[in-house]
């Protein structure tokens, strides 16, 4: 069964983690991509300006990327060679149909690499059942995030 969003998530993981600064969510995104491997999908949900861009430059620059990380909104998909895994940046917002997923190499990814993906709301069935879920949220000025996922992201998120 695919989870279409983190509160559905089938995982035995979840957390909610406060984001007070941007030193705190490129804390979380050094976790996280110190716990990717080959075959990974994180799903970033959460409404314009939430902070999932900013959340995957976090995770990217963790793995050794140094150059810009542009949001993928208009192409789609960015992918990155780091020193360690390969990693592929997509941003649904523009998706018309699940189905060009697969035009976008998307399975691919996910067999060379990790994937990141914002607006996963826009093709959930083709994320992987053991996917970890970033619910992204600014409430009152408040960053947090609600996480959902497999058990092993605990030891690497430290919650």
């Amino acid at each position: 069964m695919m989870a279409e969003n983190p509160d559905s998530c089938a995982g035995t993981f979840r957390a909610r983690i406060a984001l007070p600064s941007l030193a705190a969510t490129q804390e979380l995104g050094a976790a996280i991509a110190h716990g990717l491997e080959p075959g990974n999908a994180v799903a970033l949900w959460g409404d314009l300006g939430a902070g999932k861009t900013t959340l995957a430059r976090a995770i990217l620059t963790a793995l050794g990327v140094t150059g810009e990380v542009p949001s993928p909104t208009f192409t789609l998909v960015q992918s990155y060679e780091t020193p360690t895994l390969l990693v592929s940046h997509y941003d649904l917002y523009r998706l018309k149909s699940p189905r060009e997923m697969a035009e976008l190499g998307f399975e691919d990814a996910l067999d060379q690499g990790a994937v990141l993906v914002e607006w996963p709301e826009r093709a959930p069935e083709a994320l992987p059942p053991d996917a970890l879920h970033m619910r992204l949220s600014l409430d009152d000025g408040i960053r947090s995030a609600r996480i959902a996922g497999p058990a092993r992201w605990a030891e690497h998120l430290h919650v």
